[in-house]
């Protein structure tokens, strides 16, 4: 091969290269939270207060996000996957009260670490400790999960 020829593939990956990166992140710049949107923290909680005549709550994705009625409208959202579904407040004759765009997001003090493959989690707040978190490989989640069940069962045990 010439250089020449060398030089225009080079040129035509890089270039395909930059449209694929192009369009990878045009999706996420279409997808992001408008102002009326809730943002709720995986493994958080989050207290939001809605009118006290709610008889029942939707929720789109329960994978994504938890919600429980508590008395006086008060509704604690709790982030159990990431991405976004939708919450609806229902009073007792079926009327909408209440609907709104429910976005779960990670943790801002959380690091991912790769080895390979595996993905490693970090919570760096104010030192980094390992942390199970969604999407870690199966070699990080399970021995830290596993670890903290052990403990948990060991911490009960010990208070009986």
């Amino acid at each position: 091969m010439t250089a020449s020829s060398l030089r225009w593939r080079y040129l035509s990956v890089s270039l395909a290269a930059g449209l694929l990166a192009l369009l990878l992140a045009a999706p996420a710049a279409r997808s992001q939270p408008s102002g009326d949107d809730l943002t709720v923290t995986v493994d958080q909680a989050k207290l939001i207060k809605l009118p006290d005549r709610i008889g029942t709550l939707v929720i789109g994705n329960p994978l994504i996000v938890d919600a429980t009625l508590q008395p006086g409208g008060n509704v604690i959202l709790t982030g159990k996957g990431y991405g976004a579904t939708n919450l609806m407040a229902l009073d007792h004759k079926g009327e909408v009260l209440f609907e709104k765009t429910v976005r779960v997001e990670a943790p801002r003090d959380v690091v991912s670490v790769y080895r390979g493959a595996d993905r490693y989690s970090y919570s760096c707040a104010p030192l980094c400790e390992r942390q199970v978190m969604l999407g870690d490989s199966d070699a990080a989640f399970k021995p830290t999960l596993e670890q903290g069940v052990a403990r948990s069962a060991a911490a009960q045990a010990a208070g009986r």
